[in-house]
């Protein structure tokens, strides 16, 4: 039978089918450095490839630490500084049988162990849904909480509530409830991605302070009659220690 006509408003947000299921990453990498090397970044790109095509290069010392003549010079090499970087990654994500994510936490005038201490006083006792709190903690850089039970089964049917009140204080506040998803990396892929303005310098000998040496290295490459440019950061590694590198995004 025909249905009467009824006029009907969508409310509600669009987004790119584009955007859907991706994942954001933001680099952190840490990257092992020998000793007798040093990394050089420039402020422009074109001074560090310019550096990178010269490939060798002989540093002027100051000869007042040194005792001979032909030890104030010393050839160092430039290469490329590459790092991996993920092209590809797919990541299996399971939800976890004995942990929650409380989010929508109230903003109260009390420190975040103690609001901690109310939660897991809360979600430890049976009339209330839960059980035994085996471990509870912020998320890094979040307001959400992770809260795993000793028992498996405590989790499911809380999440299925997807808000709970819970009461702190004088007050009683309204809580989310989330399930809590352990990713695990099923498939990566790596390929060497080049820093546009930064050097890695190799072969340095161990013959200056290291303070004198990174000195010596900076003056010498921020000159622009020997191919270099304005050095927006050095660090050096002396012979016979090991560093790392901390690279995070280029903003730029």
């Amino acid at each position: 039978s025909s249905l009467p006509e009824k006029k009907v408003i969508f409310k509600g947000l669009t987004v790119n089918k584009e955007n859907m299921n991706k994942l954001m990453l933001t680099p952190l990498i840490r990257y092992p450095l020998p000793g007798g090397s040093a990394l050089i970044t420039f402020e422009e790109a074109k001074v560090a490839q310019r550096i990178i095509e010269m490939r060798e290069h002989t540093v002027e010392l100051s000869c007042g630490e040194l005792e001979e003549l032909e030890q104030c010079r010393v050839r160092v090499q430039a290469v490329p500084m590459e790092i991996p970087l993920p092209s590809a990654l797919e990541i299996r994500l399971t939800p976890s049988r004995r942990s929650i994510l409380l989010s929508a936490l109230p903003s109260l005038d009390i420190s975040r162990e103690a609001l901690l201490d109310k939660l897991e006083l809360f979600f430890s006792k049976t009339k209330n849904g839960g059980s035994e709190v085996e471990s509870r903690e912020f998320l890094e850089d979040s307001d959400q909480v992770m809260l795993t039970f000793w028992v498996a089964g405590v989790a499911e049917p809380l999440i299925e509530k997807g808000h709970i009140q819970v009461p702190i204080g004088k007050g009683e506040y309204k809580v989310k409830i989330s399930p809590c998803m352990n990713g695990d990396i099923s498939n990566l892929q790596l390929q060497p991605s080049r820093c546009p303005r930064t050097v890695l310098l190799l072969g340095i000998p161990d013959v200056l302070s290291e303070e004198s040496m990174r000195d010596a290295l900076e003056i010498h490459f921020q000159k622009a009659s020997r191919g270099g440019g304005e050095v927006d950061a050095l660090a050096y590694v002396p012979a016979g220690r090991t560093g790392v590198a901390v690279f995070v995004e280029d903003t730029d």
